[in-house]
């Protein structure tokens, strides 16, 4: 769908999802899996396939219940989540960048608190910033009128994080095509009744989580390879959930804004 705005912020925020979309993901993390190969090697023991994915699994549901729906209401002067998706896009920028904003100082306190126990440190790292970086997108979708409570919500939060997880241009494409493919399925619908459905929304998100550990395992090996290293470990551990922070965060606001544009010149063009 070609979004037509003759709003000039809409206009610059459309040009940017665009740059945004076409951006080479993972350059610390390029940088670092280069330069750091045995550090990467023997930090690859250290982060277990069945880690991750417990992680993503257990993480999902608690990353939701650490939003405090209520105070987010207050902050936003709503009463109903759906009451945003009526307000300008830059009100809306203005919530997810406070969002962003308080998830990245979060990640860098928790990220150099960890990295001083160097390897040590990532059996509570690696489960904290999966959890922070769920909460983040869950946080930003609201901030823009959307709720992670269905199935089908749930898939499109793990794809953003599948996204902003990209280890290459072709791996960020491949999983913002699958994404927008589920965003079209699912423009903001609540899943109820046909079991069948529901039995294969599950099945996918079981695919798509092991594919997300997969990716995750690689990523944040190359990120935090230098974290190993006792003396510099506080500093890596909070530059590297840094960046994580804000990769994660500009993909939920890129995705999310998009989404709230194509259902506003969609429900525009059918009044």
């Amino acid at each position: 769908m070609t979004i037509e705005t003759k709003d000039s912020y809409e206009q610059r925020q459309l040009q940017e999802i665009q740059n945004w979309k076409n951006e080479k993901p993972g350059v610390v993390s390029e940088f670092m899996g280069s330069l750091f190969k045995p550090l990467s090697r023997l930090f690859d023991n250290a982060l277990p396939v069945n880690t991750i994915q417990s992680a993503i699994e257990s993480c999902n549901g608690a990353s939701k219940s650490l939003i405090d729906m209520e105070a987010f209401k207050r902050e936003a002067n709503i009463t109903e989540i759906g009451e945003l998706r009526s307000r300008s896009l830059p009100e809306l920028d203005m919530l997810a960048n406070e969002a962003h904003n308080w998830a990245i100082g979060i990640a860098t306190t928790e990220g150099a608190a960890t990295g001083a126990a160097g390897l040590a440190g990532m059996a509570l790292d690696i489960p904290a910033i999966i959890t922070l970086s769920l909460r983040t997108i869950n946080k930003i979708a609201l901030c823009y009128g959307f709720q992670n409570n269905n199935d089908d919500e749930n898939q499109i939060v793990l794809s953003i994080l599948s996204v902003a997880g990209a280890n290459s241009i072709e791996e960020k494409e491949q999983a913002l095509t699958a994404l927008q493919n589920m965003v079209a399925k699912n423009p903001h619908r609540q899943v109820a009744g046909k079991t069948l459905e529901n039995e294969v929304t599950k099945e996918a998100a079981k695919i798509l989580i092991k594919a997300l550990t997969k990716q995750l395992g690689v990523n944040l090996t190359k990120r935090k390879a230098l974290q190993a290293v006792p003396v510099i470990g506080a500093a890596v551990g909070a530059s590297v959930n840094d960046y994580f922070i804000k990769d994660t965060g500009w993909a939920a606001r890129r995705i999310y804004q998009e989404r709230w544009l194509k259902e506003k010149y969609t429900a525009e063009r059918t009044i």
